[in-house]
């Protein structure tokens, strides 16, 4: 069905990492395991470099995750490592270092204090004194890196964020129409190497151990204050099946009390699905307040980074494709640099007696990129007016000249209404980038 993974090509990031070349900073790229990080910089990148008169000698790269460079997680042997190979100052060196997270923290044996501790973060920055280097670190945890970004790097930390394939690079390597790709990207996804499967049997068997041997395993060795993973893992479960819905963490642990007949407090909801979202597993949109013009901090939606992901966790149950195809959409618009709300819309309306009342209309996203906002209301279809108007309520009442989008389901000519709603199908929403200039 595809071709190979060496044709999908990941323009957008190669790109990225290109306009970052010998910047002076530490170019740091993170996402979900196993979302193609290391072949972005271990393949696309170093063939780019090649291609551009690097030689191979110059590129120097260290899979931190692998046994036999298991010596080099200790910060001191790393550092002595790379310092050898790169000791020729006229030549211009690439470090590439995967899965840094794995490099330990250790006791400086140089000094008596026992809280004098050598980091990763330590052995990076006196590489980036080295007047001929220029360093690409990997890694997995965003709550590790994005904290150290802020804290240790500083202004000397580049982060580039990598997804799981879009639709758009899903389709560059499909052998198939459109239609067919669709189905099978909203139901197994865009993770790199479920792609390379031949049987839905085998797609499934590898996305379910990701889970069980990857990524519930990472978070409880990162957080090992978790004894029983049990609620952790229920969790997922529960998240899994409500994407899209509003919710927050004491509805989630009303949930368990209720439907689980367990109780797990809001705090340790709360603080699992922050777990999540250190993994790159799930990710969040906030509600906005269109006409006030602020942001309601509860409650809010929750999204898996990867639609197959999510299906794997139920077994394939839940097939809706109208959650699936919102969830779609808002990956597309995270990996495209928009940052997502959820917009609400206010209007007041008058009961059967007359009386004033305040209703709540919503906006399934909003999507900023500096000057530039779009809203958008993902619809499997608009069949019938009562159900496009109910589509179109919220876009209607907001008033400001940003565009305003429908996406639905069906392969559709796109067209704007007599309201300036434009229309769209997905696979060309997915497709051409330009709709959203």
């Amino acid at each position: 069905m595809f071709k190979g993974l060496k044709v999908i090509e990941r323009p957008r990031y190669l790109e990225k990492l290109i306009s970052k070349r010998e910047n002076g900073l530490v170019k740091i790229i993170t996402g979900n395991r196993r979302c193609g990080k290391s072949y972005l910089l271990f393949v696309i990148y170093h063939q780019y470099l090649i291609n551009n008169g690097v030689k191979q000698e110059q590129i120097i790269e260290l899979a931190l995750d692998e046994t036999a460079n298991a010596k080099y997680r200790n910060p001191i042997e790393l550092d002595k490592y790379i310092r050898s190979l790169v000791s020729d100052t006229s030549k211009q060196y690439y470090i590439f270092l995967d899965e840094i997270q794995k490099v330990e923290e250790i006791q400086n044996p140089y000094l008596p204090n026992p809280d004098a501790k050598i980091t990763f973060v330590d052995t990076v920055l006196g590489f980036m004194k080295l007047p001929n280097a220029d360093i690409y670190i990997t890694g997995s945890n965003s709550k590790m890196l994005s904290s150290d970004i802020v804290t240790e790097f500083r202004d000397r930390g580049d982060e580039v964020r990598i997804y799981p394939l879009s639709f758009s690079e899903f389709y560059s390597a499909y052998k198939g129409d459109k239609s067919k790709a669709w189905r099978e990207y909203y139901t197994y996804g865009g993770m790199p190497l479920v792609v390379t499967k031949k049987t839905p049997a085998e797609k499934s068997k590898y996305l379910k151990d990701l889970f069980t041997g990857t990524y519930i395993k990472d978070v409880l060795e990162r957080h090992k204050v978790i004894n029983d993973s049990s609620d952790l893992e229920e969790l997922l479960n529960v998240i899994s099946s409500s994407i899209g819905s509003l919710t927050n963490p004491l509805n989630l642990s009303n949930t368990f009390k209720t439907v689980k007949k367990r109780n797990v407090a809001p705090e340790t909801v709360s603080l699992y699905l922050e777990y999540f979202k250190d993994a790159f597993l799930i990710d969040s949109a906030v509600r906005y307040n269109v006409k006030g013009k602020k942001y309601i901090s509860t409650p809010l939606k929750y999204y898996f980074v990867d639609v197959g992901l999510r299906n794997a966790r139920l077994n394939f149950r839940q097939q809706e494709e109208n959650h699936i195809m919102e969830n779609i959409i808002f990956n597309e618009l995270k990996i495209r640099g928009f940052d997502v709300d959820v917009g609400v819309v206010e209007h007041n309306t008058k009961d059967a007696r007359g009386k004033s009342q305040r209703n709540y209309l919503e906006v399934d996203f909003i999507a900023n990129m500096g000057s530039k906002r779009f809203y958008i209301q993902s619809a499997l279809n608009i069949d019938d007016q009562e159900k496009k108007q109910q589509e179109i309520n919220s876009l209607c009442r907001i008033n400001d000249s940003f565009k305003k989008f429908v996406v639905i389901k069906d392969n559709i000519e796109p067209w704007q209404d007599d309201k300036g709603i434009q229309y769209i199908g997905i696979e060309q929403f997915l497709l051409e980038e330009d709709w959203l200039r």
